[in-house]
C-alpha cells in the first residue's frame, strides 16, 4: 500500500473515530431524556463547517468528502437528537435557523460570487483553514484553569487521544499532497493534545484511576 494511501485511510478512520465521541452524549441524551451537562455548539459549529466538503469537491478529493460528508450526517443526527431533548427548543431552534443562515451565506459567496478556479479554492482552503484553527485553540482557556486547578476531571483522554492521532494524519496527508490549507491548521490540534497529554501525566491520581470524562475539551 503507498504511504499516501495509507495516510487516506488512516484520516478516514481517525476522523470519523473523533465525530464519533459525540454518539456518547447522543447515548446520554437519550437514557437522561435530557441535554444536562451535554454542549450544543459544538455539533452545531462542526456540522455549519462545511467548507471543507466544497474544498474537497473543488479539489475532487475522495479522502476529504468520505470524512466530512459522514461528519455532516453524524452532527446533523446530533442536533436532532438534541432538539427533541432540550427543554429550551426555541433558543435551540434560532441557533440552528442562525448556523443555516451563516452556511448559506458562505455557500453563496463562494459558488456564485467568486469565479472558480485558484481564487475561489484559496479562499475556501484559508477560511476553513482558520476555521481549524479556531476550533484547536479554543479550549487553551480551559486548559489553562486546569493548570491553575490541577483538576483534569473535565478532560476526555480517549478524546485526546483521538484528537492527536487525526491531527497527525492530517498533517501528514497534507504534507504528502503539498496542500498547506491541510497541513498547517492541524499543527494547533498536535500541539493542544500533547499540552493534554501532559496535563494527564501531571495531575493523574497516585493511584491510577482518574476519573476521565468522556467530555469536551
Amino acid at each position: 500500500m503507498e504511504l499516501l494511501q495509507l495516510l487516506s485511510w488512516a484520516c478516514i478512520v481517525f476522523t470519523i473515530g473523533m465525530f464519533s465521541t459525540g454518539l456518547v452524549d447522543l447515548k446520554k441524551m437519550q437514557y437522561s431524556k435530557s441535554t444536562d451537562n451535554v454542549q450544543f455548539l459544538p455539533f452545531l459549529t462542526t456540522c455549519v463547517n462545511l467548507g471543507w466538503l466544497y474544498y474537497g469537491i473543488l479539489k475532487r478529493d475522495g479522502t476529504l468528502i468520505v470524512v466530512n460528508l459522514i461528519g455532516v450526517l453524524l452532527q446533523l443526527l446530533y442536533i436532532v437528537s438534541y432538539l427533541m431533548y432540550t427543554k429550551q427548543k426555541r433558543q435551540v431552534a434560532y441557533q440552528i435557523v442562525g448556523g443555516a443562515a451563516v452556511a448559506t451565506c458562505a455557500w453563496f459567496y463562494f459558488s456564485k460570487v467568486l469565479p472558480p478556479g485558484d481564487m475561489q479554492l484559496n479562499q475556501l482552503g484559508l477560511i476553513c483553514s482558520v476555521a481549524t484553527v479556531s476550533v484547536y485553540l479554543s479550549p487553551l482557556t480551559n486548559l489553562v484553569a486546569i493548570v491553575r486547578s490541577g483538576n483534569i476531571q473535565c478532560l476526555s483522554f480517549p478524546l485526546t487521544v483521538a484528537t492527536f492521532l487525526t491531527s497527525t494524519s492530517w498533517f501528514l496527508y497534507g504534507l504528502q499532497m503539498n496542500d498547506y490549507y491541510i497541513l498547517v491548521p492541524n499543527l494547533p490540534g498536535i500541539f493542544t493534545s500533547t499540552i493534554r497529554f501532559y496535563l494527564f501525566w501531571k495531575f493523574v491520581p497516585v493511584s491510577g484511576s482518574a476519573p476521565y470524562k468522556s467530555m469536551q475539551i
